[in-house]
């Protein structure tokens, strides 16, 4: 059981950059892989990054690859996601999600979301 609770989202510019937050209570953060998903308004929701409960090991998506950065600190049950280059095709609503598997890239891999937190970037 745990609930998530994502921040950091906002307007920026073409080329800016956000960092998302995400914060975990409930249970023990650091049993979970945790990753990042975005939804935009007509779309489904797609995967963004993930990083494995040791945080040895991440895997991001093509389209924000090289641009986006995951990471994790468990003494502060947080994750993070550093969004760098931003264009208006990143503008969605983005999720935390925690899992007990190893690493996976599908929103069905995935137990407990939080609420979004909203990003838009303009040109």
């Amino acid at each position: 059981q745990v609930q998530l609770v994502e921040s950091g989202g906002g307007l920026v510019q073409a080329g800016g950059s956000l960092r998302l937050s995400c914060t975990a209570s409930g249970s023990t953060f650091s049993t979970y892989a945790m990753g990042w998903f975005r939804q935009a308004p007509g779309k489904e929701r797609e995967f963004v990054a993930a990083i494995t409960w040791s945080g040895g090991t991440t895997e991001d998506a093509h389209s924000v690859k090289g641009r986006f950065t995951i990471s994790r600190d468990d003494a502060k049950n947080t994750v993070c996601l550093q969004t760098n280059s931003l264009q208006p095709e990143d503008t969605a609503v983005y999720y935390c999600a925690a899992s007990r598997f190893y690493l996976p890239t599908t929103s069905s891999g995935y137990g407990y979301w939080g609420q979004g937190t909203q990003v838009t970037v303009s040109s």
